[in-house]
Parts: C-alpha cells; structure tokens; sequence
C-alpha cells in the first residue's frame, strides 16, 4: 500500500480527510513512493488556531529556552544525517553526496538558530533628549508561514521555521508535494528535540493550500522560494493583504571568464557549476561569458562536458539525478530544440539520455550552446536544466554591460588572475552574489542571502551585495562560503573539498 504523507497539526501527525491526493514518484523510475494530501479548509484553519493558541505562550518562554531547543535539533539532525538524506535522494532524484550537501546546509542554519540570543538584542541610547533615554527591543511577530520548492527539500525548510520559531514566532509550513517525505522527517526530529505542541504546523497541497495562507488574516508574514511567476503572484496576494513577505525567485547567472584566468580551474568549475544537481537550483551557473581570447576554451568545455554521466541517487559515478518530473525533463528538451530554432549552435545535446537499468527516468544529459545572443529564449528564460549557454565579448566591459543588462540579479563569478578586474567586476557588476575565481558564490547562514533585480521581491533588508574571492596563486582566502554539494574545485595550486 503506497505511503500517505501525514499533516502535523496541534503537535500531532494526522491523516488528512482529503478527497484529492497527489502522487510522490521517483524521478529515475517513475514508481510511486507516496501520496501527499491537498489540506481540506477545516485542516488549515485547525493549524492556524493552533499556531495561534501556541505563539501565546511560546513568546513568553526565554530566549535562551528556545535557543536550547534548536541545540537539541541540530544534534538529532547530525545523528540521523545520512538517513535523511536517503529519503531526499530517493524523492528527489539527487545523487547522495548531492543528498548529503543539502542536508548539510540546512543543518548550518540551525546551528546559527541555536545562538539566536545574540541575535534579538535590542539597542539603547540615554539622552536622545534631554533627560528622555530611548529603548528597541526585537519581539515576534506571529503566525508566520514558509512555501518551499521541490530542490532543496531540506535546506530550504531549514531555511525558514528553525529561525522562525528560535525567534519566537510560530509556523506554518508548506513543502512541496513533489517530495514531502524529507520535511515530514524533519519534523519529527524536531518533535523530538522537545519542540511545544502547535510551535509548528506543516499542510500540504497545492495552489489552493497557497492561497490559504496568502489570505490568512492570522498569517502575519511569508516566506517563499520558487520560480519568478509564483514568486510574483505570492509577493503580490501577500502584500496586498498587508503581510510581509519575502520571495526568492528565478536566475540567470552569469560566469565571466577571462583569457588571464587559470583554464583547467574555469573548466573543472564551469562544468560542475553548470550541471551539477541536473542544473535545478537558482544558483546554477546558466551562461558563461568568455572575454577575448579566453573564447577559445570554449570546445574544451564541450568536449569535458560530455563526459558527465547522470545516474541514480546511489551510483557513486554519477553527476548527478534525473530531473524532478517527465514536465520538467519535456520543458527542458523542449527550450534546447527552441535554441538550435533560433540559431544557437548546440554542442552538447543531452536529449534522448539514456541510464542503464533506468528507462523510464526523468534523463537529460548535459547539454551546450555556444553563439548564444541575449534575445534568444534560452539565454532570457532560466531553463532550470543542466544546459550551458556560450556567448563572448571582446572587453571585460562589455562584459559588465551584458550581465547588468539581464533582469536577474541572484548570482554571478568572474574567474581572473588581475585584482583590479576583480574589484571592477565586484564592484560595478548588478547582481546580488558576486564570486571572484569560485564558480557559485551562496552565502552561510550569518550573512544574507542577497538577489538582486527579479531574482528576489520583498524585504530591503535582505539586499546587499556579497562577494567571495580565492586566489589559488597564493592560497589566501578573504571570504569564504560554498554550495556545499558541488564538485571539488582543484586549481595548480589548491584543492578545495566542498563538502
């Protein structure tokens, strides 16, 4: 009998009444692992007044309490660490090293949860008047709620509720119904960490389950991570019903190479970046931008790339997964053959990609366009795939022009052995996340994460711009932070492990 996925309402794993539920598949077979229930009205509004009823209390429970919970949590998700990321692996289609990083991460974001005390200190000033002294303190909100995308099954809910709740609030969660399973266990670790009754409600579904939550007088504020539609439409309803929201969107991330930069770190980081986790994650790297003569590196990055192999999640030789769902493999496939219309030259075809033992999965290999211009398709749209477009300028100027000139704003590289390009790069390029010779520039849990332009709507707060550099000539590292499930990035001089 196929696994149904359980709501958590009022401290309590419940079956859902449901008449609508949503199958769960396994993106390499498309057998199905579980059914995720569409919340009936009665179940949503019995997890609002029970995150209501909670947030009464737990407001009041010290700080230092709820920063002992997160403790707690983050030792149980260490513990049970692999066994989580096997459960990912299997809904998600990720390779298990791949499994294993997104896990990881999200458990860096407990960790900084769990020194929360620091963090809600208030600010004071004696005089601002005469013999009048002026006090801020940082006090919850509410109900709070987070959606979450199918990628990034338990960094991005990680993301959100362990914060959250350290913070004092209560929530709502709603993960994605294509891979429910690793937030559901999530949520019992949690359980067990000694988290109150109703400090946490997770409901399923889809659109109506959404909506929900964006009209929700209860709901005081959202967080969102997903594609630009969505992440407009919830930005939108949320606002216009006077909630804080905050949504991450789409990207289009750019990596410029120049001719001075070392060319076996560039292909090694290119492909990686590129491919890697199918290329479905918002800090992909999508276009790479060659300066000059660095264009004639651009058949080696083909002829590497066409070594990549995809496979299951438990193949220790494969890349990477299949993609999430036979939609999402046809709408990929269906961009590349709308790139070779429109006049791109494909070098690398990853269509019809077959996996041994595997027909049925949701396969494209690694795929590359070079002559790619900014008006075709698949340079404006993120393809969300593990496609490569190609293009060139003469100038790091121009170069500096093309990306500013895209609408994304959520990450960029630029790989150089020049210092001042580096710093003119950094500093006059428009995107939020800037990595200098690293290929995917995302930031720990301590510093915001910064999309810029319409890869994020919401809070000004979360803006400003952060850089990482690495110099492999000298092994000095001023800033430090990686996509913890990418490939190693070797130079002459280094070996970075990302683990």
């Amino acid at each position: 009998m196929t696994t149904r996925v359980p709501l958590y309402i009022d401290g309590e794993f419940v079956q859902s009444k449901s008449q609508q539920w949503i199958d769960v598949t396994n993106p390499a077979t498309q057998e199905v692992i579980a059914q995720a229930p569409c919340a009936t009205q009665d179940e949503m509004a019995a997890a609002v007044a029970s995150a209501k009823k909670a947030f009464l209390t737990w407001k009041e429970t010290p700080v230092s309490e709820r920063a002992r919970v997160m403790m707690r949590y983050q030792a149980l998700l260490k513990e049970h660490h692999d066994e989580i990321a096997e459960i990912l692996a299997s809904e998600t289609g990720k390779t298990f090293d791949d499994a294993k990083g997104d896990v990881w991460r999200g458990i860096e974001v407990v960790e900084h949860a769990a020194n929360i005390p620091s963090l809600l200190m208030g600010e004071t000033v004696e005089n601002v008047a005469r013999g009048i002294d002026t006090y801020s303190y940082t006090q919850p909100l509410g109900v709070c709620a987070g959606i979450t995308p199918f990628n990034f099954p338990a960094m991005i809910p990680l993301w959100m509720f362990p914060l959250a709740i350290a913070c004092g609030n209560t929530f709502i969660l709603k993960p994605s119904e294509q891979d429910p399973l690793t937030p559901t266990r999530l949520v019992e670790l949690f359980e067990q960490a000694g988290a109150p009754k109703g400090v946490l409600q997770v409901i399923h579904g889809a659109k109506e389950q959404v909506d929900f939550i964006l009209d929700e007088p209860a709901v005081k504020a959202i967080s969102f991570v997903g594609s630009v539609p969505v992440g407009q439409y919830i930005y939108r309803r949320g606002t216009e019903n006077m909630k804080r929201v905050q949504a991450f969107a789409g990207a289009k991330n750019h990596c410029v190479i120049m001719p001075d930069a070392n060319k076996s770190q560039v292909i090694s980081n290119l492909v990686g970046a590129s491919v890697g986790a199918a290329g479905q994650r918002c800090m992909a790297i999508s276009v790479a931008v060659f300066v000059g003569a660095a264009k004639e590196w651009i058949p080696e990055v083909a002829a590497e790339l066409k070594k990549v192999r995809p496979g299951a999640w438990d193949n220790k030789d494969a890349a990477y997964g299949p993609l999430i769902s036979p939609q999402a493999k046809q709408r990929v496939e269906s961009m590349i053959a709308q790139g070779q219309a429109e006049g791109a030259t494909l070098m690398v075809d990853g269509r019809d990609c077959q996996v041994e033992g595997f027909p049925n999965g949701n396969w494209v290999g690694p795929t590359m366009f070079s002559d790619v211009t900014t008006d075709m398709e698949i340079y404006k749209n993120e393809i969300f795939g593990p496609v490569l477009c190609t293009t060139t300028t003469d100038t790091l100027e121009e170069a500096i022009a093309l990306v500013n000139a895209n609408p994304y704003g959520n990450g960029t590289s630029l790989f150089t052995a020049s210092g001042a390009a580096a710093r003119k790069y950094q500093h006059e390029i428009e995107v939020g996340q800037v990595g200098i010779n690293i290929p995917i520039p995302v930031p720990l849990p301590f510093f915001s994460f910064t999309g810029w332009k319409g890869s994020f709507f919401g809070d000004l707060h979360a803006y400003g711009k952060q850089a990482v550099r690495f110099y492999s000539e000298t092994k000095t590292i001023t800033a430090r932070w990686f996509e913890s499930d990418i490939a190693d990035a070797s130079g002459p001089n280094m070996t970075i492990h990302l683990k």
